[in-house]
């Protein structure tokens, strides 16, 4: 008996040993670009192995000293690949699937101390759990569970607030600091709260099916929206770890709303079944190739999001390259930046509070202090310099105060793109200079700079 349960043990930790180095492998894969479908289909792989493992060897498991924080770690990590799965494809059936099993984690406790239990104080245990709620957070979020994430703010506070209290030899003032961070996010979406959400809804608006036809406004071929690049650069931007309100009010305007009344049947099937009231399992088994039930079929796929958290001007044109490279044939690429046209501006409004996601699969929690330099005074006699002749008034400024030139973005920089079907919206006090036809390259050739001559112009795509 004694050699089954090393030999299960073993076992175990093997399967646990092999997932993790193939999440870190698929984790540090960029969210934008065709990634290698492989890569994916392994790690799933692995986890649904090690979960089906640990479901029918459990009993055996826990004598030999098995961890329920251990079992929620598993769980929390398949919660990531998921989410991760959904900043990849935009596949709405993912977000639910990362939701699910976040949900089970809570509900169960499995980061929490078992009651009449003594445990000593573990610092990396607590760390994990607050990253849990940091998580957990955004996927409620971008799903609009407004009632859970009321809960987790709560109980997210009083974890950090416990923290404090527990671990007196360590600092959580970056926790405490994304607490606020949340709390000051949801203020100002408050508004937003009460309306109707912003996706497309299947409920409050009309099917697709029945809107008139677009194709007779097309002689040749019809357009699709199917990669889209939100962006921006602000300085002091609403935003909770690195997703800020104006990408995350966009990221939803881009997508269908799922289909609730599908999900809710299929989460009340598996507690039927035993699969979410189980202490053995968290979703039922993990699969890569989930049932299509849990959104409405007849709605369009959703448009792959590459969201970007504060680029420098020549990472956001790298990106913008790779995604016009890899466009799918009949398709339109949708950008949207947000930021100022003027170095080290602050941010005054909720329509000026932008950035991205850009979470692999991990989220860096809590967020690393956002620090800024006095730039040279030769630094800011050029600037002020290209102010008077309206230069900056033609550009937008991605980076921080004072770092050089090399962070404005001009319409020039966008010119090679538009030989793609190309929808761009600019939210910033410049974005004039973006307007197609808009004279400012032979107006002003002397002082602004480009990456292709100052005569060309930009042709508005003939799409919708």
């Amino acid at each position: 008996m004694g050699d089954t349960s090393t030999e299960v043990t073993k076992t175990f930790r093997t399967l646990v040993e092999s997932a993790d180095r193939k999440f870190v492998r698929v984790r540090d894969v960029p969210l934008y670009g065709r990634a290698p479908y492989h890569y994916f289909h392994k790690v799933f792989k692995a986890y649904t192995k090690l979960w089906k493992f640990q479901q029918e060897n459990r009993l055996k498991l826990v004598e030999s000293g098995l961890q329920r924080w251990e079992i929620g770690e598993i769980a929390s990590r398949i919660g990531q690949l998921y989410y991760g799965q959904y900043m990849r494809t935009s596949e709405t059936r993912f977000l639910l699937e990362s939701y699910v099993f976040y949900e089970a984690i809570l509900s169960r406790g499995y980061f929490e101390k078992p009651k009449g239990v003594l445990l000593k104080k573990d610092l990396n245990l607590r760390f994990k759990e607050l990253r849990f709620y940091a998580r957990f957070l955004i996927v409620a979020l971008i799903l609009n569970r407004l009632e859970m994430v009321n809960v987790l703010v709560e109980r997210f506070r009083v974890l950090v607030d416990d923290s404090k209290a527990t671990f007196r030899d360590n600092n959580f003032r970056e926790w405490k600091q994304v607490v606020q961070e949340i709390v000051r996010f949801l203020k100002a979406d408050t508004a937003f709260m009460h309306t109707r959400p912003l996706r497309y809804c299947t409920i409050l608006d009309s099917h697709p099916a029945s809107l008139p036809y677009v194709a007779r406004f097309h002689a040749k071929k019809v357009l699709k929206l199917r990669e889209t690049l939100l962006a921006s650069y602000h300085r002091n931007e609403v935003r909770f770890a690195e997703l800020t309100l104006d990408n995350y009010r966009m990221l939803q305007c881009l997508e269908w709303e799922p289909s609730g009344s599908f999900f809710q049947m299929r989460t009340t099937e598996s507690s039927d079944n035993g699969g979410l009231n189980d202490q053995s399992g968290a979703s039922g088994l993990i699969d890569i190739n989930l049932a299509m039930d849990m959104t409405d079929p007849t709605l369009p796929p959703n448009p792959r999001k590459a969201i970007l958290y504060r680029p420098c001007a020549t990472h956001l044109i790298s990106v913008i390259a790779t995604i016009c490279e890899e466009l799918p044939p009949d398709s339109i690429f949708l950008i949207y930046l947000s930021a100022s046209g003027k170095a080290g501006r602050n941010v005054t409004s909720h329509t000026e509070t932008s950035g991205a996601l850009r979470n692999s699969s991990k989220l860096k929690v809590p967020s690393q202090t956002y620090r800024e330099h006095d730039s040279p005074r030769s630094d800011v006699s050029i600037n002020e310099k290209r102010d008077s002749n309206g230069c900056l008034e033609d550009s937008l400024w991605l980076g921080p105060k004072g770092s050089g030139g090399s962070n404005f973005l001009y319409p020039g920089d966008i010119f090679p793109f538009t030989r793609r079907p190309l929808f761009l919206i600019i939210d910033s006090d410049t974005s004039h200079a973006f307007k197609a036809g808009y004279p400012w390259c032979r107006k002003r050739r002397n002082c602004c700079y480009a990456s292709f001559p100052s005569k060309a112009t930009i042709s508005e795509p003939n799409c919708c």
